[in-house]
């Protein structure tokens, strides 16, 4: 069902009325399989199946579509999916009410994680891969909600 009463069957889009929407672009390999695990695992409403690809998530969109060279508007620039071993320079981090559940329900589908969820002073929090190797910080606020935050990271000169 759509908001926009004009295309009765047209899918909502991430378009806002006014001042702007944050939505999550991704590169990935295979956008069926990338499009059912961000539906599946972050209980996710697909919007559009490919072309670009839409998964709705809680208050955000992801948009995948495969890579590809330089456009007009992105001259000089191509767009590919990360490679194993590649270094992480950016992820996403998806903020839940309760790791514990989460972190079983995600398990039961078969999601791959670096760790279980540790303690880290300021929040749970564990990592998760998506099919390309994304990394994906999974958290639960704990101590920062009574203003305890983790320890600055070593050599960092703070604290």
């Amino acid at each position: 069902m759509s908001d926009q009463p004009d295309q009765p069957d047209l899918p909502v889009l991430p378009a806002p009325e006014s001042g702007l929407l944050l939505t999550h672009f991704l590169t990935v390999r295979d956008v069926a399989r990338s499009r059912d695990f961000y539906a599946d695992v972050l209980g996710g409403e697909v919007v559009l199946a490919e072309n670009p690809a839409i998964v709705k998530a809680a208050n955000s969109w992801i948009i995948m579509n495969p890579g590809g060279g330089p456009t007009p508007d992105k001259p000089g620039i191509t767009l590919t999916a990360p490679e194993p071993g590649d270094p992480v320079s950016a992820f996403m981090n998806i903020r839940v009410a309760d790791i514990a559940e989460f972190y079983a329900r995600a398990k039961e589908k078969g999601v791959r994680f670096l760790t279980e969820p540790l303690d880290r002073k300021a929040e749970l929090r564990c990592y998760m891969q998506d099919p390309d190797g994304r990394l994906i910080e999974v958290g639960q606020a704990t101590g920062m909600l009574r203003g305890v935050f983790a320890d600055p990271p070593a050599g960092s000169g703070t604290g």
